[in-house]
């Protein structure tokens, strides 16, 4: 009988678990339902108004997945009109601590990345565009 090894887990291969997984983590709404989430559990509307910007449609979508992963508890209470909390369970416990090292680390960088975007839109792209037109109308 033969026994197949397990395959090691390749982030850069597109069907690999640990990409979708990544992706789940990495998006842009993500994060910031974590973090209001580490401070407690919360109902819809108030991750509405502690998340600025979020539309009810990216909360819903973002909440379901991370509920769909095994990161948010979703918990509705029988009660009219029905109440509904949201909260991270034991494997969203976690990803705290390394989405705060993320939120952290952008914290603590502000200034230079504030530097190098001014200091990249400061820069002269038109020799740039101009090569890359050139490539352009050579095809």
């Amino acid at each position: 009988m033969e026994t197949k090894q397990p395959v090691q887990p390749d982030i850069f291969q597109s069907n690999c678990l640990s990409r979708q997984v990544l992706m789940l983590i990495a998006d842009q709404w993500t994060p910031l339902v974590f973090y209001a989430l580490e401070e407690d559990t919360m109902r819809f509307s108030q991750m509405l108004k502690r998340i600025s910007g979020i539309s009810t449609k990216m909360l819903s979508q973002t909440l379901r997945a991370l509920e769909r992963n095994g990161l948010v508890q979703r918990v509705v209470y029988p009660v009219v009109p029905p109440v509904v909390e949201y909260s991270l369970t034991p494997l969203g416990q976690t990803l705290i601590e390394p989405m705060n090292a993320l939120r952290d680390w952008a914290y603590g960088h502000l200034q230079e990345v504030a530097y190098a975007q001014a200091a990249y839109d400061q820069r002269d792209h038109t020799q740039i565009q101009d090569e890359v037109a050139s490539l352009v109308q050579q095809r």
